[in-house]
């Protein structure tokens, strides 16, 4: 059944792909070429829902999404942490001696840079993991590696030559889980994520005093990022994630005061925070959980 698929971008084996089955065992993969393509499945009914990657610990956000999320016309459901383990895999028969190049998609063959000086390997650009893993199963030339998923290496038959070879160990991808109508969380089922893009007002210091309401109010803002529209220089919108339900009165108050300076603003989602936050937050040293 179409509403019982979930759409992700890549090819199977991706950590996408992953990410959904860890989300939900109820729900089917449904491989995608591209992010619009994801978006398109669940606008036309292909897919229910949709996981998106959107940010990596070491990486940083993951390119264009945010100007993608905006204009899909779906809304967050959910967010999902995934712990990346990449995998450095070959053909059946080749060995850490053999292997010259590797091949993966630039954020896995950033967060690999340690094994990647050691072993003095060529980097060679794919368009995702799994799709790198499946190249290098098709080739079968030993002098070729690729970093992938131990799900791509089962997929396709490869020999993981070096576990979990990436270069920190706190490596995580954050994932949303879309689909085409909200379910807002309920206001009593704490701790709540709300996600939401603005444009201020041309005028002075309109940032500044848009974002004043949430430290009177008291609101957390856990992330705020800001893209230009269009090509455009001057033209600037802004992605923000806060702790907090949009019917609490401290988020209430500094949603309004910020639509005070706001030409746009958009609710996203307003959804449960994962656990992994709580697991996160309790992991950091005193001295930048208190910063």
């Amino acid at each position: 059944m179409p509403a019982r698929r979930i759409a992700f971008q890549g090819e199977p084996g991706a950590n996408s792909h992953m990410a959904c089955l860890e989300y939900s065992g109820e729900l089917t993969p449904h491989p995608c070429a591209t992010f619009e393509d994801v978006f398109a499945a669940v606008s036309s009914g292909e897919a229910g829902y949709c996981m998106i990657p959107i940010e990596n610990s070491l990486y940083g956000r993951i390119t264009d999404i945010h100007h993608l999320l905006p204009e899909s016309g779906l809304y967050i459901r959910a967010e999902h942490f995934l712990a990346v383990h990449h995998q450095l895999m070959a053909a059946p028969g080749a060995s850490l001696a053999t292997i010259k190049s590797v091949m993966s998609q630039p954020p896995a063959l950033g967060q690999c840079r340690r094994i990647i000086r050691e072993l003095g390997l060529t980097m060679v650009v794919g368009a995702d993991t799994a799709g790198s893993a499946r190249i290098i199963a098709e080739r079968r030339d030993p002098a070729l590696a690729a970093l992938a998923s131990t799900l791509a290496a089962e997929l396709h038959g490869l020999t993981i030559l070096r576990s979990d070879v990436e270069d920190e160990a706190h490596n995580t991808t954050r994932f949303l889980v879309m689909a085409k109508e909200p379910d807002d969380a309920d206001p009593s089922a704490e701790p709540v994520m709300t996600t939401f893009v603005f444009r201020v007002r041309n005028v002075p210091a309109a940032l500044y005093k848009a974002l004043g309401g949430f430290a009177t109010n008291g609101v957390n803002m856990t992330k705020l990022e800001s893209y230009q529209l269009g090509g455009s220089f001057s033209a600037t919108q802004f992605y923000a994630d806060i702790e907090g339900h949009p019917s609490s009165r401290n988020v209430r108050l500094a949603l309004e005061e910020l639509q005070f300076f706001c030409s746009h603003m958009k609710v996203l989602g307003v959804y449960p925070a994962h656990p992994f936050r709580r697991q996160a937050q309790a992991a950091m040293p005193a001295n930048l959980s208190a910063s």
